[in-house]
């Protein structure tokens, strides 16, 4: 049995219909079909779907390589079983990093992994610490099980503040479950430098458990970041979350997991759904071996990333650094209204990230959606350069 790509993907827009623009949430990225806030959203046509340049929930807009399309087409034949070969996932992640199976965790896309470090951590009232904004799923879920968080502003360069957050660990050790870091963060795309995490980690609490969300992980060409997964080997009380929503272009499939201490996986298992579908299983396994073509994602991301944030600068938009396949570009007034006027254009753009209501989050998509995306925002938003110039 064969299924296009188009078809493939096509087939789940038609189920969920478009998700349209709200200012709470960001659906298909948080994998939840309502969250506390949550406005209704009206069911569009596959067509309305298909008209619309997705840039504004980050994924992979070129889709998945043949080769995992093959291997997820090839896997249909186990549609209709229980207990089928999943082409040993779970191992071949754990090759990937160099640690055991029982480090592992599967999860739903790492969303799922988000919701049970919460659930794990943070049941009986304990609170999650980390920075704002940042990447909501995690407070909402603290807020879904009756507790909360403790956020912090982000410095004045939007970087994340490493010193403010060891100093809320341990004034508030006894109220904490745990530390959330999101590196690179979303939606600022900025990263936590390698010096800087290992500044948190020897700072907080011996015993705090720190979840380091690396969604993003495969864009970044700082050389001063690092992923944190040898922290595990270490032995230190983190989880790292990764997923294949990204880079590997499986968001619609729903697929990601968790690296920890087999003691962590362990007391995070019971909360796992183990939902895991058999298409997604195997097209996981291809694309782990698959690292060309994600070589091949992250250049043409970064080339377009440059192209369309100089375009901005020339236009008078300046953009923060990002290290991601998202940018934000600081428009100068709020964006919930922005919002609208790229959807009438049939752009879908990011959703407001208190407190930064006057940036509008940007997912890198392809280049004819990049060119369509720049000219809807010459037709919005006027040169600042000829603004100045006529005011002289």
């Amino acid at each position: 049995m064969t299924v296009s790509r188009r078809g493939f993907m096509g087939g789940f827009a038609a189920t969920l219909g478009y998700i349209g623009v709200a200012p709470e949430l960001d659906l298909f990225a948080q994998n939840r079909p309502a969250a506390p806030g949550g406005a209704a959203r009206a069911p569009r046509m596959a067509d309305d779907y298909d008209m619309m340049a997705h840039l504004s929930s980050n994924e992979n807009c070129w889709g998945p390589p043949e080769n995992v399309m093959k291997a997820m087409n090839n896997a249909w034949k186990y549609s209709n079983r229980y207990g089928y070969p999943d082409g040993n996932l779970v191992a071949e992640i754990a090759k990937h990093h160099g640690v055991k199976t029982e480090n592992i965790l599967l999860g739903a896309g790492s969303g799922e992994i988000l919701d049970v470090v919460g659930t794990t951590y943070l049941l009986g009232g304990k609170k999650v610490l980390g920075v704002e904004p940042s990447y909501g799923s995690v407070y909402q879920h603290a807020t879904s099980i009756k507790t909360t968080a403790i956020k912090l502003p982000l410095n004045k360069d939007y970087t994340q503040n490493i010193p403010a957050m060891i100093k809320a660990a341990n004034d508030h050790a006894s109220e904490l479950g745990l530390v959330y870091l999101c590196n690179p963060n979303n939606p600022t795309g900025i990263v936590v430098t390698k010096e800087e995490v290992k500044q948190l980690l020897d700072g907080t609490p011996k015993d705090m458990p720190v979840l380091i969300d690396e969604a993003y992980h495969h864009f970044v060409d700082d050389a001063r970041y690092a992923t944190s997964l040898p922290y595990v080997l270490e032995g230190r009380p983190v989880v790292i979350a990764r997923t294949f929503s990204k880079i590997a272009a499986l968001a619609g499939m729903r697929l990601g997991y968790a690296v920890a201490s087999k003691e962590f996986i362990d007391r995070m298992r019971p909360y796992s759904m183990g939902s895991i579908n058999a298409l997604v299983k195997w097209g996981g396994v291809a694309s782990l071996k698959d690292t060309a073509s994600q070589a091949e994602v992250k250049k043409k991301v970064i080339d377009l990333r440059k192209k369309t944030t100089s375009e901005l600068a020339a236009h008078g938009y300046d953009c923060l650094p990002s290290e991601t396949n998202f940018f934000m570009v600081a428009i100068g007034r709020e964006i919930q209204p922005v919002i609208q006027e790229f959807a009438a254009k049939k752009i879908a753009v990011g959703r407001p990230f208190p407190p930064m209501t006057k940036h509008m989050r940007v997912s890198v998509g392809t280049a004819e959606e990049m060119a369509r995306f720049m000219t809807a925002f010459k037709e919005i938003f006027p040169s600042k350069w000829r603004t100045t110039a006529a005011g002289v």
